[in-house]
C-alpha cells in the first residue's frame, strides 16, 4: 500500500497534525518538545505529520511555521519516528530550484523508507518573490514549469527544457534514483484551474470552508475528476482548532477553524467525512491548552470514530 493510500481512502476520513505541535501567539513558535510530541502522535495512531515551507518571516502574515527548513526538519523528525507519513504543506515550487527539490524528494523517500507525501504550492506571501528575484506575476507559470521539470527529473538522464530554470540535454542524471511515484498534492489553486489540478496532481489540498460552501467545492472537484475519466482522487484540508476542557462546549470561530469541545469537533469531522473529505490536518496554533493534552484527548475521544 502506498503512503498516500495509508492516509487517504475513498469515503473515509483520517487525521494528521501540522508542526509546530504547540500553541503560540505572534509569528514565531518556541519549537519545544517537538520530537517527543511527534513520537507520541505516531504512537496514538495519527496518520501524518505535516511540515510547512516558509522561506521568510513576514510578521504581517502572522505565522512563520516550524521555522526550520522543511527538508532538514522532515529528516530530523523522520529519525525520531518509524512509520508515520511525512507531508509537506507545502513546498513553494517557484521559490526553489526544481533540481534541488527533486534531489530532496528522492533522498527523503529512500532514507525514510518511502514516507513522503509532497504537497506543493505557489506561495501565499507575495513579499517573498522579490527576495528570490522572481516576478509575482509569473507565479502560475513558474509553478507549472517547476512541476513538470520535477516530473521529468524522475526519469533517467532527462532531456528537458525549462523556460525559467534551465535545461538538461540527456547527458547528465540526478542521483539518488527513486523510481516509484512520489504523491504530489496541489495546495489551493496555485494559479491553476481545477481541471489542471485534477489532471496533473495526485490529490487536492485545500482550506477550511463553511458547510454552505464546501458542498459546492466538492461538487466542482468531483466534476473535474470525472472530466479526466477518474472516479476519485483524495481531497484534504487544514483545520485550526482550540479544544476546550468542556467536551460539550459549543463552537466559536477562530482563524480558519473554531474553538469547541470534543463533541462538536467530532460532529464537525463527521460532516467533513460525509462530504468526502479524506484527510484533515489539525493545526494547534490558536489553542488555549497545552498541545500534549489536546493531542491525547483527540486520540482518546475523536480518533476512534475515524479508524
Amino acid at each position: 500500500m502506498s503512503t498516500l493510500n495509508k492516509i487517504a481512502t475513498k469515503g473515509k476520513l483520517t487525521l494528521g497534525l501540522i508542526f509546530p505541535l504547540e500553541a503560540y501567539s505572534g509569528s514565531v513558535a518556541k519549537m519545544e518538545n517537538q520530537e517527543k510530541l511527534a513520537k507520541r502522535v505516531e504512537e496514538l495512531g495519527f496518520k501524518a505529520l505535516w511540515f510547512r515551507d516558509v522561506p521568510f518571516n513576514d510578521p504581517s502574515f502572522g505565522d512563520a511555521g516550524q521555522l526550520y527548513d522543511p527538508w532538514i526538519y522532515m529528516t530530523h523528525i523522520m529519525n525520531h519516528t518509524n512509520e508515520i507519513a511525512l507531508g509537506s504543506a507545502s513546498i513553494i515550487l517557484p521559490l526553489r530550484h526544481p533540481v534541488h527539490t527533486a534531489k530532496s524528494i528522492n533522498s527523503l523517500q529512500i532514507l525514510s523508507n518511502e514516507r513522503l507525501i509532497l504537497g506543493v504550492a505557489s506561495g501565499d506571501r507575495p513579499i517573498e518573490y522579490p527576495a528570490f528575484n522572481q516576478n509575482l506575476e509569473d507565479k502560475s507559470e513558474l509553478f507549472r514549469d517547476s512541476f513538470f521539470y520535477i516530473k521529468a527529473l524522475q526519469g533517467d538522464f532527462p532531456n528537458y527544457s525549462s523556460k525559467y530554470y534551465g535545461k538538461t540535454n540527456g547527458a547528465i542524471d540526478i542521483l539518488p534514483k527513486y523510481y516509484k511515484k512520489t504523491p504530489m498534492l496541489i495546495t489551493g489553486h496555485s494559479g491553476q484551474s481545477l481541471e489542471w489540478i485534477a489532471e496533473h496532481s495526485d490529490g487536492w489540498l485545500y482550506y477550511p470552508r463553511d458547510f454552505k460552501t464546501l458542498p459546492i467545492v466538492m461538487q466542482r472537484w468531483r466534476e473535474a475528476i470525472k472530466g479526466i475519466n477518474s472516479d476519485w482522487k483524495p481531497f484534504m484540508q487544514s483545520l485550526y482548532i482550540d479544544l476546550t476542557k468542556d467536551p460539550k462546549a459549543s463552537p466559536t470561530p477562530i482563524h480558519l477553524g473554531f474553538k469547541s469541545g470534543t463533541e462538536y469537533l467530532n460532529t464537525h469531522l463527521k460532516l467533513l467525512e460525509s462530504y468526502v473529505v479524506n484527510h484533515v490536518i489539525l493545526n494547534l496554533k490558536y489553542g488555549s491548552r497545552p498541545a500534549e493534552e489536546v493531542i491525547e484527548e483527540i486520540a482518546e475521544n475523536i480518533s476512534p470514530n475515524f479508524s
